[in-house]
């Protein structure tokens, strides 16, 4: 039987664990996952993962975005973005995918975009 293997880019090239701080600006190609506190810029090619528990005040563009910890901040994302139950996110969203998860919470503007025809439709939601 032929194993799965995991696609290039779904690899996390970096990780910021639980108890780690980090302060800066944060360019990536792949895949992140946070789970400690972040303060900075980030900018990515790939997917960035928010970890249960993680503390992250930042803008953030990349290509989809995973929160289950707590953000501030102004998201950018060209494919997806979820904020799964545990997740918290306090800032203004651009993105033509929004998952929102039972039990998330979410303050801030949406703007809401076809990835293909590049068309913004504004949604406004109040947690």
């Amino acid at each position: 039987m032929m194993g799965h293997k995991k696609a290039k880019d779904d690899e996390i090239k970096a990780f910021l664990g639980k108890g780690a701080r980090f302060c800066g600006k944060l360019i990536f190609h792949g895949a992140v996952r946070i789970d400690g506190d972040y303060q900075g810029e980030i900018f990515g090619e790939g997917s960035l993962i928010i970890g249960e528990g993680a503390q992250v005040e930042a803008d953030i563009s990349a290509d989809s975005v995973a929160i289950s910890g707590e953000v501030h901040g102004k998201i950018d994302v060209t494919e997806k973005l979820e904020i799964y139950s545990t997740g918290q996110l306090w800032g203004d969203v651009t993105t033509p995918v929004f998952v929102i998860k039972e039990g998330a919470i979410f303050e801030g503007l949406s703007k809401m975009k076809e990835a293909a025809a590049g068309k913004r439709t504004d949604v406004q939601k109040a947690a």
